[in-house]
């Protein structure tokens, strides 16, 4: 692919699709590595901020702190309009947390049932958060609506959401953590921080990417049993539909790049896009800076001789 080195200079990106939590755009004119290169740093080094830090008060629950808080650490949090001022916690210059490194959060829930048989879930939306710009993905209405109540549904993993200023009900889906019978208790302090998907996978802001160069499968990269069982790709270019795949070209490359981004809630789609470009080329200029610093000290050995 040297000789199409070129054209990595202008590459073009055409967006398809965007919503909330989803984006999907083409990627022309670029090398594979590139494309391939983005969407790895969509998965693991955009910022995003999570529970790092969990002390159990009280836990009467059917399962054990270890576990209660290896689920409160993979909530996905709100971190869009905060994560950028907030600094990781190895760079802070505070003794352990504080407002520029960490989000608290608490959690207080216990069953006061008097039925036996009364099941109550504990979801993220009992999480309290000490700022309304780092909350749960799942309660981020019930932050910024100052009408909004809600009221555990018993027997389901769901919040019944209520607003006084409309009508309408409807069901919210909050992430379970646990459920609780009669006399139990859960009680907890916890603390967000900042981080990226290469230390742990909490801090992932995607929760799938779709990555497709070769719809029609001219370059062979996958060999298929039987190509006519297999269903044709959404970006195919085929115009005969009894065909099943495009005829094999050994000297193509694929320049053409579909990518389907799907996030958690915890940045918008764009941002991640936006975050992981902004990360590429910081980590491209610092490879130029310390190869013109090699080049440099190369010189200089060469010079001494």
């Amino acid at each position: 692919a040297y000789n199409k080195m070129p054209f990595n200079n202008n590459p073009t990106v055409r967006v398809t699709e965007i919503t909330e939590d989803n984006i999907k755009f083409v990627l022309e004119n670029t090398d594979l590595s590139v494309a391939n290169a983005i969407r790895r740093i969509c998965i693991a080094e955009v910022p995003t901020l999570a529970i790092s830090w969990v002390q159990i008060l009280s836990n009467t629950t059917v399962l054990h702190d270890e576990f209660i808080a290896h689920r409160v650490g993979l909530i996905p949090l709100t971190s869009e309009d905060i994560v950028d001022r907030m600094a990781y916690t190895r760079d802070c210059s505070c003794q352990e947390f504080c407002p520029d490194c960490a989000i608290e959060f608490t959690l207080d829930v216990k069953c006061s049932s008097t039925e036996a048989t009364y099941t109550m879930p504990v979801t993220s939306g009992h999480l309290v958060s000490s700022t309304a710009k780092c909350v749960p993905v799942t309660s981020q209405t019930q932050y910024s609506d100052s009408n909004f109540s809600f009221t555990d549904g018993s027997h389901f993993n769901w919040l019944i959401c209520i607003f006084t200023s409309k009508v309408s009900v409807f069901m919210c889906a909050d992430i379970l953590i646990v459920k609780l019978r009669k006399g139990q208790e859960l009680k907890l302090k916890a603390i967000a921080t900042k981080g990226f998907s290469k230390e742990h996978a909490k801090w992932n802001p995607t929760a799938g990417i779709s990555f497709e160069y070769d719809p029609d499968n001219a370059l062979r990269h996958t060999t298929y049993p039987k190509p006519e069982e297999w269903p044709k790709s959404e970006f195919t270019q085929l115009e005969d539909s009894d065909q099943p795949q495009a005829d094999y070209d050994h000297k193509a490359d694929p320049e053409c790049f579909y990518l389907n981004i799907e996030c958690t809630g915890a940045l918008k789609p764009e941002t991640v896009v936006l975050k992981s470009l902004e990360i590429l080329k910081q980590k491209l200029s610092d490879l130029l800076v310390q190869l013109q610093h090699e080049t440099t000290a190369d010189a200089l050995t060469i010079s001494q001789y």
